[in-house]
């Protein structure tokens, strides 16, 4: 053989060997492909998945935000109707109070008219028995002895005069 059919063997050698591994790359390459595509396919299913799913989820809360929102109007409705209500009830709450004052100054009033009525029925007591006192005094009408009739007419005054204090201090 010569120099040259040397070099051309070397040669298609070393060009076996490339090729060799260029068809090992190229089948890992392959498989890597593969691969991918089962992930892409994967990934396709899963995204066809949550859109449905997210379709689905979003007519789901469109039904919910319809609904809440006629719940909100029907609520807003019977707030509206009932407002006039409790207006109504503060009204008639002021209504009564201002009753019940009304009501204490009538009762103050009685009050002072049946202490004044109190206090002439007492001041009438005190003249009747200070008239009783000056009758006895000159004893006109009784057979009774002067000092007798002086300790009734003071027990008679202590008496009315104890009376009146216990009124006043109520």
């Amino acid at each position: 053989m010569t120099l040259g059919g040397i070099a051309a063997l070397i040669a298609a050698v070393a060009f076996l060997i490339l090729v060799l591994f260029l068809i090992k790359v190229l089948n890992k390459a392959a498989q890597a492909v593969e691969k991918i595509d089962t992930t892409v396919a994967e990934v396709n299913k899963t995204i066809a998945v949550v859109t449905n799913d997210v379709d689905l989820l979003s007519r789901q809360v469109e039904g919910l935000l319809v609904k809440s929102n006629d719940l909100l109007e029907d609520v807003n409705g019977k707030v509206a109707t009932v407002d006039p209500l409790f207006q109504a009830i503060a009204d008639l709450s002021e209504s009564v109070s201002d009753l019940n004052s009304a009501s204490r100054n009538l009762v103050r009033r009685f009050t002072l008219v049946g202490r004044n009525s109190n206090a002439a029925g007492m001041a009438g007591k005190m003249g009747g028995a200070a008239y009783r006192f000056y009758k006895n005094r000159k004893g006109k009408g009784t057979s009774e002895t002067a000092e007798d009739l002086q300790k009734d007419s003071e027990a008679e005054m202590d008496d009315i005069v104890q009376e009146y204090q216990e009124y006043t201090t109520d």
